[in-house]
């Protein structure tokens, strides 16, 4: 089955990398000028050091990336619903694979959610787990976990897009898997504030746990499985998340630690999945401290300060 990936940002640049060695992908920019220089250098800046091989073909023609059978969505969380509406036609039967990690903001929907509604005659899945793009371009040894409710398709997509260096691991607990690729990111945030504030690897640790049960949780209130949550998809994206300054929602909560600004030009997924986590607790009667606390301080409602002293004088409890 041919391949594009939409998204030619670091991680979507890293997965065409590594499926072109067993044939070519189409990998969709969305500025016209950047696809041409990306496709002539044969460079991403923003995967310095990779090189893309001849097998991948840039370009920033969408509704043609999006006639391949097998479609990577690799975008921003927040941007997926916009996109989908941008192509044209149906998509029926198409593979669509959600790699972003997240719940939208405005629908509080998952990422295959925000697929089905948009195009519901497309065959959903998602890609995720404890990943680095880094590591994959490289081809550093790196197990996922692809999740679709339709056996054979999955196990038609689990052929297509593991490879030598990339394992995929298959469920069909579609919402399990998205929700432990969304929920950890916010934990990561937690934990970077924990870093940043210098409160110690202890607090980290203990943030970590807390919050992995957190997910579990309000996965397990969706629907999803908790057996899926302590796989790659949960605990394994969560201990890799929360423990590497490589990992965009730690350092941004290293930052939030330390009073000081972060980067806007990067993308932080789990600062709106906070936020949409927060008001699904809320509406649901779900218990969600950590989840509550990092949407405070993304919100400037609450101080370091004031999240550490609330956590300590909680009552004490089972565990």
């Amino acid at each position: 089955m041919s391949i594009a990936v939409l998204g030619a940002g670091a991680f979507g640049t890293a997965l065409a990398v590594s499926l072109a060695q067993k044939g070519p992908v189409t990998l969709w920019a969305r500025d016209a000028a950047r696809a041409r220089e990306m496709d002539a250098t044969r460079k991403n800046p923003r995967l310095p050091g990779v090189a893309l091989p001849e097998g991948i073909q840039v370009t920033s023609d969408l509704n043609g990336a999006a006639r391949h059978p097998v479609v990577l969505l690799a975008t921003p969380m927040q941007t997926l619903s916009s996109l989908l509406n941008q192509i044209d036609g149906s998509l029926n039967g198409t593979r669509l694979v959600a790699c972003c990690k997240g719940i939208d903001l405005r629908s509080g929907c998952g990422p295959t959610e925000v697929i089905a509604l948009s195009r519901p005659l497309a065959i959903h899945a998602v890609l995720t787990g404890p990943s680095f793009a880094a590591d994959i371009a490289r081809g550093l040894p790196t197990a996922l976990t692809l999740a679709c409710d339709h056996e054979p398709e999955g196990k038609e997509l689990q052929q297509a897009l593991s490879t030598p260096t990339l394992r995929l691991y298959r469920t069909e607990d579609v919402i399990g898997a998205e929700m432990g690729g969304a929920l950890k990111n916010v934990i990561a945030i937690a934990c970077g504030v924990t870093i940043g504030a210098g409160l110690g690897d202890s607090a980290r640790a203990a943030l970590m746990t807390r919050g992995f049960a957190e997910m579990t949780r309000f996965a397990v209130s969706r629907g999803g499985r908790a057996e899926t949550l302590a796989g790659l998809s949960g605990l394994g994206d969560l201990a890799l998340t929360c423990t590497s300054e490589l990992s965009r929602n730690y350092r941004f909560g290293c930052a939030l630690g330390q009073g000081q600004d972060f980067d806007p030009s990067v993308t932080v997924e789990g600062a709106a999945t906070a936020r949409a986590l927060a008001a699904s607790a809320q509406a649901e009667g779900l218990h969600l401290p950590i989840a509550g606390a990092v949407a405070a301080l993304v919100e400037g409602r609450l101080t370091v300060r004031e999240v550490v002293q609330d956590f300590l004088t909680r009552p004490l409890k089972e565990e």
